[in-house]
């Protein structure tokens, strides 16, 4: 079994952050996802959540919960020790059950990890009213509106993260003829379901927010539900496959799922 390796540093007194790689692209997504799940299968008692990025888990537990599942014999020795410098903290304990926890881990090969789970299909209308940046994105690459729209729903996205706003994917294996540099002055009021592209990620707009990529298109579809367990629609790890509707079709789909996230 190949021994994983990771970097562990504190975020305050309350969070861990779990280093797996240094570059963002889909082996390190598989391997973060993978140890997330791992992890969540052990617990430890104060454990609150995790928080996944492009690199990295955070874990997030409660200090006082932590400290009060200290042993009997363990408090009488934190005392003991208490100005030593062997006294052992809440991240103490945290990294000693991180790290004998991960001795267990096993990573699954590609195939197996979740490559061949099927994308979730997201509808989109591009350009008009629902796309106002398509034609410039076009112009800026010297193609036609139509073939962004055809290399754009070509790709199957990993998400790999969610992050900015509650349920907003950032998302990668976007052609490369694609890339366009985010707009130098980013709109106030984005739509909510907006779809964008930003330098070599492309994403989706879960509610109205300010925000600067150039927008191609919108979904009708609610990707954050406050009444839904989780909320969000996608999260990382997910594959996501973009697929063009027209205007009707938006308002048809847009009315049936009237009254589903914000």
């Amino acid at each position: 079994m190949t021994k994983l390796h990771y970097d562990c540093h504190h975020l305050g007194d309350s969070a861990i952050v779990l280093t797996l790689g240094s570059s963002i692209e889909p082996s390190t997504l598989d391997l973060v996802r993978q140890v997330t799940a791992y992890l969540e299968k052990h617990p430890f008692a104060g454990f609150t959540e995790m928080v996944t990025a492009y690199t990295t888990i955070t874990i997030y537990y409660d200090s006082v919960a932590v400290y009060q599942h200290f042993s009997e014999a363990e408090v009488i020795r934190k005392i003991k020790y208490l100005f030593e410098e062997n006294y052992l903290l809440p991240y103490d304990k945290v990294i000693q059950h991180i790290q004998h926890c991960l001795e267990g881990f096993e990573l699954e090969n590609h195939s197996q990890s979740g490559q061949a789970v099927a994308p979730v299909e997201i509808p989109v209308c591009y350009g008009g009213e629902f796309g106002p940046d398509l034609a410039d994105v076009a112009a800026y690459h010297h193609m036609t509106v139509e073939e962004i729209v055809s290399r754009h729903t070509a790709q199957i996205y990993p998400v790999y993260m969610i992050g900015f706003a509650p349920g907003f994917p950032y998302m990668g294996g976007m052609d490369e003829r694609l890339v366009t540099p985010r707009k130098s002055v980013p709109r106030p009021r984005i739509p909510a379901g907006s779809v964008g592209i930003g330098g070599a990620q492309t994403g989706i707009y879960p509610f109205e927010t300010p925000g600067g990529w150039n927008l191609i298109g919108r979904t009708p579809i609610a990707l954050f539900r406050p009444d839904s367990d989780p909320p969000s629609l996608l999260r990382a790890g997910d594959r996501v496959k973009f697929v063009s509707i027209t205007p009707e079709q938006f308002h048809f789909i847009a009315e049936r799922n009237q009254g589903h996230g914000l």
